[in-house]
């Protein structure tokens, strides 16, 4: 297993503080891989079908990620 970098280690860092909220909803998300500035997540549980899933996505995951990690472009949902 490659070595996680220093980038990948602080995403992951976040989903972990952000995970217990919707865990609480009765959904969760996991990190997939890092890749040119974009994170690749994967909702699951009652996020995957959540219609609010979007705004969860882009206006709650992706703006906290971007926020405390500027090279982060974007945060893309995996099926």
């Amino acid at each position: 297993m490659k070595k996680r970098t220093d980038t990948e280690l602080k995403i992951i860092a976040l989903i972990e503080k952000i995970r217990p909220f919707l865990i609480s909803d009765g959904g969760n998300l996991e990190f997939v891989k890092y890749e040119n500035n974009i994170v690749y997540v994967r909702l699951m549980g009652a996020c995957k079908d959540c219609p609010m899933i979007d705004v969860t996505l882009k206006d709650g995951i992706e703006e906290l990620i971007i926020n405390e990690i500027p090279e982060v472009k974007e945060v893309i949902n995996l099926d």
